[in-house]
């Protein structure tokens, strides 16, 4: 056990000593950083750009490029203490919420009818929301995939 930590701190002395050698080299006013070696050519390869971005074909749309995202909600949605029902049918479970662009939250019962829910918000659709594994052209596909 002593023969370990007499290791570890020789280990650390060594490394402040090359940290305070290798910061007064770079602090001297005559340095400069070692050259490549002359007989070694420059790749070709290396010095072209590679673009650091995925290729158009591999891209997700970004939360700008999309009118809302939306997720389904089984159980019965509990706001402020009270059960969110439909105010159309009276529907109180299997909601699709919708979280739009302009940071409104939408509720799509199973029958079809959509409402505005002002007391939730993005925030709060982040939190209980997973991550997007779809993204779909129209509405219609969207609500298919989820079931509705």
């Amino acid at each position: 056990m002593f023969g370990r930590a007499r290791a570890h701190r020789e280990f650390r002395e060594a490394q402040r000593a090359g940290h305070a050698l290798l910061h007064t080299m770079q602090s001297h006013p005559g340095f400069q950083p070692p050259a490549p070696p002359a007989d070694q050519a420059p790749d070709p390869a290396a010095e072209a750009v590679v673009p650091d971005f995925l290729p158009p074909d591999l891209r997700v749309p970004s939360r700008q490029d999309v009118e809302g995202l939306m997720m389904r909600w089984q159980q019965p949605l509990v706001i402020d203490g009270e059960v969110r029902s439909c105010p159309e049918c009276g529907a109180y479970r299997d909601w699709i919420i919708f979280s739009m662009c302009d940071d409104t939250i939408h509720l799509r019962c199973r029958a079809g009818h959509t409402t505005p829910e002002p007391r939730l918000d993005p925030v709060w659709f982040n939190r209980n929301s997973g991550p997007v594994d779809h993204f779909h052209p129209t509405l219609d596909e969207g609500l298919r995939h989820l079931g509705h």
